[in-house]
């Protein structure tokens, strides 16, 4: 500790006495001194970023040093007009939109106008009725087995050439056949 009693703030460069520091980074402040450079916001532990010898929010610090592009917003969904000149930042000039011309549209694009096709019904699925499953997109509504017609789920299926069956009718349709498989009082029955 420096002849005078106390170090020295990082921001006044005036004594700090033990009952006003707060400690940062290995350097003291006074408690009114450990602000924002740029919005002058009182700091805590939680809420200080340190560049260097400067101190700042996390907010502050993002837009001065942090990633700079589309998708590194503010937070919470805001748009902000804010171009950081109180930062320092230099605003970028405004390019112009333009459209590209890939001659290689996604797959998702090259299906019926963006929509995938049910396999049942030979329909557009879209995504408010869509349900996956066998490798397909179906409507919710043709979601059932070919045999029986009972409504399946994604995890209760079994698909062959391109359909889909419950289990109970796909083991009985296509699973093995003869002795022990099935006809017998601790098999699963399904009737139709």
């Amino acid at each position: 500790m420096p002849l005078g009693g106390g170090n020295k703030c990082g921001c006044c460069k005036k004594t700090v006495y033990f009952a006003e520091e707060v400690q940062c980074e290995g350097q003291s402040f006074h408690k009114s001194c450990f602000l924002c450079m740029v919005c002058r916001k009182n700091l805590d532990s939680t809420t200080v970023a340190v560049h260097q010898d400067e101190i700042y929010c996390k907010s502050c610090y993002g837009k001065k040093y942090g990633p700079k592009g589309y998708g590194f917003g503010g937070g919470a969904g805001t748009l902000s007009m804010d171009t950081g000149e109180a930062l320092g930042i230099k605003p970028a000039g405004q390019t112009s939109h333009r459209a590209t011309n890939n001659p290689n549209p996604s797959k998702f694009a090259q299906k019926l106008g963006g929509s995938d096709v049910c396999p049942r019904c030979g329909s557009a699925v879209y995504a408010a009725e869509k349900v996956v499953g066998g490798g397909n997109s179906w409507h919710k509504s043709c979601f059932r087995c070919a045999k029986c017609g009972k409504s399946l789920e994604s995890t209760t299926l079994a698909d062959k050439d391109g359909e889909i069956y419950c289990k109970g009718c796909y083991a009985k349709n296509f699973g093995p056949k003869g002795f022990g498989f099935g006809q017998g009082a601790g098999a699963l029955a399904h009737a139709q």
